[in-house]
């Protein structure tokens, strides 16, 4: 877009939205704006203004204010000229291939939509909205409250769902910006539809516009946040801290994705340090995706023995047979041929995602959920799936495509080491902490909110020790439920006395000699807690049925072939058994 007839001034003041006094050659002028917004960053005086003259018995003024100057930049204001603007480029080839039709000014509803085009088989709808409230790099949509604005992006909503294509444009009047987002602190509304459009399908999207005095075009897309502009600015500022400061964990060594695939399973609900040797050994035993789905059940238990949670490796070994069927024994490199497999949620699909292929996905697992929330100073619990799926959407619009990787795990890295659950978070160490809500307004004690889970409930058992010489009893727990498919000391439901157990042993078959109390222990599982008594019982082989048809194992063989599970761990060492971690 050109202008003629270009002129510069100095402004002066501006005595309501239409009107302008500006110094034209020393002279007082009236100028007419022509951009009703507030505009008050760019209309101080003594600013740099470029001024369009017109045939004064035409009009009251003769002079349109287009342009002002701010910090070296020119920056066109004229609100009229970002739809002549979007229509030269479409009319050039931009957006679509083919277009053979646009009109301006097209009744949609209650609304003028800005323009109607017909292209590549669609009918589209196009709003265009110019933007000049620019804040270090960061512009902004509106600068006033704008009903209009608010009734035009819900018609596009609208539209989408009776079949049209639908744009909401942004024209950034103006060059080198580093991302739009939309005003909430001007007028939140209209920042809440215009999320609620994108998710319902509208296309939301921005460009910058090369300008000089006398003329303006489009030039190049500029990054969308339309949540939580916080995230991106902290983008690089992670990317670069995790760089210099990350752990040297075994699971960083490659971007293999049955690796990380491997760690992200053990690492859920489990510490980090206890996961490293678990790692290792089940990569040796375990290499490759085949031999995880060829592995025999019992070879499996023994290698996730101790982490717990074994619904975990039963589910990785129906994914790996999966990858075998469905993608012919290679690795889907998709999030969605990820998230296909069985047991893999969003977290881990977005893991592996950015982690082993650089995909621009996120992974939001506790750690993200405390870091984000103090972030941005959300109130939410972060125990609802829709806190959880806001803040996944939030943060795949800010990942930095060339450093998927190193911006999710950096998220993981600062809730693991510095924005810590428990006690102080170390702010003076967070690359983050110059944006973070929560700290800024002394919040960190109270975010995240977090909802209480419903008590577990409390289960007595009594657990026996039987021994047969150098043997122990052991027993395999059914195929479903609780720690399925383990073994187990044989236990029973309560909390039986020595004398309750000694009558107890008669009764299945096996003759005690001699009955000795052990310590107490507790294990906690997700819903239950075990509450345990424990007691060794010595049995005299001549007298022993077995009516319950133990297994009597030396307890070297059980370490070696048995998966125990880690509920049983006091009487796993009082009992004598090693086990390789």
């Amino acid at each position: 877009m050109k202008y003629e007839r270009i002129v510069k001034g100095k402004f002066l003041e501006r005595p309501n939205r239409f009107i302008a006094y500006v110094d034209i050659n020393g002279q007082k002028e009236t100028v007419h704006v022509k951009n009703t917004g507030r505009c008050k960053e760019l209309l101080r005086p003594g600013a740099v203004v470029y001024l369009q003259e017109f045939d004064p018995s035409a009009r009251k003024t003769k002079w349109d204010l287009i342009a002002v100057e701010k910090k070296g930049r020119i920056i066109n204001m004229d609100s009229q000229i970002p739809n002549k603007v979007v229509k030269e480029w479409l009319e050039s080839g931009g957006l679509f291939r083919k277009v053979t039709k646009i009109q301006p000014e097209y009744t949609y509803g209650d609304s003028r939509v800005d323009l109607y085009v017909e292209a590549d088989g669609k009918k589209v709808l196009i709003e265009v909205k110019g933007v000049t409230l620019e804040e270090e790099g960061r512009v902004r949509f509106p600068d006033a409250p704008s009903e209009r604005a608010v009734k035009h992006v819900e018609e596009l909503k609208r539209a989408v769902g009776e079949g049209y294509e639908a744009y909401i444009f942004f024209v950034i009047q103006m060059k080198d910006v580093r991302y739009f987002t939309p005003n909430m602190d001007t007028h939140p509304a209209f920042g809440e539809a215009l999320r609620e459009a994108a998710l319902a399908g509208v296309h939301v999207i921005a460009y910058d516009c090369r300008v000089d005095c006398d003329h303006i075009t489009l030039a190049d897309e500029v990054k969308v946040v339309l949540e939580e502009p916080e995230l991106y600015e902290i983008a690089e500022p992670v990317v670069g801290w995790f760089r210099q400061n990350k752990r040297d964990l075994p699971w960083r060594k490659d971007q293999d994705p049955y690796h990380v695939w491997v760690s992200e399973i053990m690492l859920q609900q489990t510490r980090v340090e206890a996961v490293k040797p678990y790692y290792e050994r089940f990569l040796k035993e375990l290499p490759r995706v085949k031999d995880l789905a060829e592995a025999k059940e019992d070879t499996l238990l023994k290698l996730w023995e101790g982490l717990g949670y074994y619904n975990r490796v039963r589910n990785m070994q129906k994914a790996a047979q999966q990858i075998m069927v469905d993608f012919y024994g290679e690795f889907p490199n998709t999030y969605e041929g990820i998230l296909s497999l069985k047991g893999i949620g969003n977290y881990t699909a977005g893991a592996i995602s950015a982690f082993a292929f650089g995909l621009p996905k996120p992974a939001v697992d506790g750690n993200v959920l405390r870091v984000v929330s103090r972030i941005t100073g959300s109130r939410e619990d972060i125990m609802k799936q829709s806190v959880r799926k806001a803040m996944e959407r939030a943060l795949e619009q800010v990942i930095p495509e060339d450093a998927a990787s190193d911006f999710g795990q950096g998220l993981i890295e600062l809730g693991a080491i510095v924005c810590v659950p428990n006690g102080e978070p170390k702010c003076a160490e967070c690359p983050a902490a110059f944006a973070c809500v929560a700290r800024k307004q002394g919040l960190t004690a109270e975010i995240p909110v977090k909802k209480k889970a419903k008590a577990r409930r409390i289960e007595k058992r009594t657990v026996f020790i039987f021994k047969d010489g150098e043997k122990l009893a052991i027993r395999k727990r059914p195929g479903k439920g609780l720690l399925a498919g383990l073994y187990e000391f044989p236990n029973e439901e309560g909390r039986l006395t020595q004398k309750e157990v000694t009558a107890y042993s008669k009764e299945i078959g096996l003759m005690p000699v001699r009955v000795k109390k052990l310590e107490s222990a507790k294990h906690i599982f997700s819903h239950v807690e075990w509450h345990m008594t424990g007691y060794e019982v010595i049995v005299d082989e001549l007298e022993k049925t077995n009516k319950k048809e133990f297994l009597f194992i030396h307890p070297e063989e059980i370490g070696q072939k048995y998966p125990l599970p880690s509920a049983f761990e006091t009487y796993i060492r009082y009992a004598g058994i090693q086990r390789d971690i």
